[in-house]
């Protein structure tokens, strides 16, 4: 007498538990702590803890400052590209408003799109006399500090495609004119792990960009800093430089990047210049 296999059964009530799982905190977008995903799927507290675990491990959920799970950057790269901004936005303003905090200056959160920057998240300086940036926003990004961030650490193969039909409008006179001349910048952003805007896109602005890489190492996104340069003046260059660094540290460790220094090759700690 064959007797049937029972092995199969549980693999399936797991599975469905997990997406009973990641079912509710989709349809939760602020977040539930453990006790409200045990109760709104009714699985023991100690199990939904395992599961979320293991999830928020594989960046398939996170985990906010409260304790509240969401869902993933992981997960929200398999979905619209406007759920993976959301999700990149929320992971992103915690670690956003201590920098805010630390700098007095205006924090820009940005991704690539297509051959522009894309403006997610902006958080302005309290002072009067500030850089004024707007959320849904595109820039190009030969000119911007986020931009410069981010396509410099694009492979360089990947790096032809923003070349291509490249038209270096001059926006002052202190903007990028060709190529050749970006090349040289983004080697030297390699080289100290940030970018910098000299009045290149505004006359009498700065700007400092650095890197957000997600957990396959590919750049996600780019964290600014901006101001008049009469407060971020040439001297506190490295200082907002150390700064929007760690910010942009903060946030790939949250999105599953195992931190390393891209120019070093060391791991890299944040500084207490945001507060982690």
């Amino acid at each position: 007498m064959i007797r049937p296999r029972e092995s199969k059964s549980a693999p399936v009530g797991v599975v469905t538990k997990v997406l009973h799982i990641l079912e509710t905190l989709h349809d939760a977008p602020s977040g539930l702590q453990l006790k409200d995903v045990a109760m709104q799927t009714g699985i023991n507290k100690s199990t939904a803890y395992r599961f979320l675990a293991h999830l928020e491990h594989e960046g398939y959920v996170f985990r906010d400052s409260s304790g509240a799970y969401a869902i993933g950057v992981r997960l929200a790269r398999l979905a619209s590209g406007l759920s993976y901004q959301t999700t990149l936005r929320k992971i992103s303003r915690p670690v956003l408003q201590q920098l805010w905090r630390a700098t007095g200056e205006t924090v820009n959160l940005a991704v690539l799109d297509g051959r522009e920057v894309l403006y997610l998240d902006v958080m302005e300086s309290s002072h009067t006399f500030r850089l004024v940036s707007q959320v849904g926003i595109r820039r190009p990004v030969y000119c911007t500090a986020l931009g410069k961030a981010m396509l410099a650490f694009v492979p360089e193969e990947e790096q032809q495609y923003f070349f291509t039909g490249l038209a270096f409008e001059r926006f002052t006179p202190h903007t990028v004119k060709n190529v050749a001349s970006l090349r040289k910048d983004f080697a030297q952003i390699r080289q100290r792990g940030y970018s910098l805007d000299n009045e290149e896109a505004y006359l009498g602005s700065r700007c400092i960009g650095a890197p957000i890489f997600e957990s396959s190492g590919k750049i996600a996104a780019a964290v600014s800093v901006s101001g008049p340069t009469t407060r971020v003046t040439r001297e506190k260059v490295p200082v907002f430089a150390a700064a929007a660094k760690n910010a942009a540290t903060a946030i790939s460790r949250s999105l599953g990047y195992s931190v390393v220094d891209k120019t070093s090759g060391r791991s890299d700690g944040l500084a207490a210049a945001v507060g982690q």
